[in-house]
């Protein structure tokens, strides 16, 4: 809290002089730089510093052990369909990931309220999400080995949710067909349509690597499903 301080009055002797106006001098408030919800740098901090303790590793033995890949659920490792959403091929696609994270994480952050069951359902939203755009990858591609990692169905899915509270008046999600939501699922699809057809070696990140755009998509239209059942279920004020 700032203090302010004031000039003092003339002294009684002088009646015949006004008083001043009080005036400040201590500095102004200023509104904070980054004023993010906890959560939405929790994830930050999650995609980032979790590829960070990866790069610890040999990258064929977290591959191997914790990527996804189609053919996982054959012998059961479904466990496989978590932990690919905490891996990343390089810097550029964990930053990037975490870019876009903070972006549209922040709406659901405010949504659900900062105590620990809104935490539990943003993280759920999250998890819930990026499990069902690799679920969703593994039904276009049935057997597959090909692997694949990264946040971005779950990141998907937080731009899902966030594109119905976008322009909500009352900060719940708004219809399935609002503007706001045809805006950015129509831009959405057609970036993964772009990287279907031309690859997505323009995408920061990718590298000679593939893009599982078809995960981009169901995640989110997972988000776009789920946040209304979860908005339900949100803390009230």
């Amino acid at each position: 809290m700032t203090e302010s301080r004031f000039e003092q009055t003339p002294p009684p002797s002088e009646p015949w002089s006004s008083a001043p106006e009080p005036r400040p001098t201590g500095r102004p408030a200023r509104e904070p730089a980054f004023n993010a919800p906890w959560q939405a740098v929790a994830v930050v901090v999650l995609i980032v510093a979790g590829y960070g303790v990866q790069t610890l590793f040999p990258l064929d033995a977290v591959e191997t052990a914790y990527a996804f890949a189609p053919a996982n659920l054959v012998p059961g490792r479904w466990e496989t369909v978590i932990t690919a959403i905490f891996l990343h091929g390089n810097w550029s696609h964990a930053m990037m990931n975490g870019a876009f994270a903070l972006a549209f994480s922040t709406p659901l952050a405010r949504l659900f309220g900062p105590k620990v069951e809104g935490a539990l359902l943003f993280f759920g939203f999250y998890l819930l999400t990026g499990v069902l755009a690799n679920f969703g990858y593994a039904a276009v591609h049935p057997g597959s080995h090909a692997l694949i990692v990264g946040a971005s169905g779950a990141v998907s899915g937080l731009m899902g949710g966030a594109a119905r509270l976008i322009g909500s008046a009352d900060g719940r999600p708004g219809p399935m067909f609002s503007r706001s939501v045809l805006g950015m699922g129509g831009g959405w699809i057609v970036i993964n349509l772009i990287i279907a057809l031309f690859g997505g070696a323009f995408l920061p990140g990718s590298g000679s690597a593939g893009v599982a755009w078809e995960a981009h998509l169901i995640g989110f239209a997972a988000g776009l499903l789920l946040i209304g059942p979860f908005a339900r279920l949100a803390p009230r004020a």
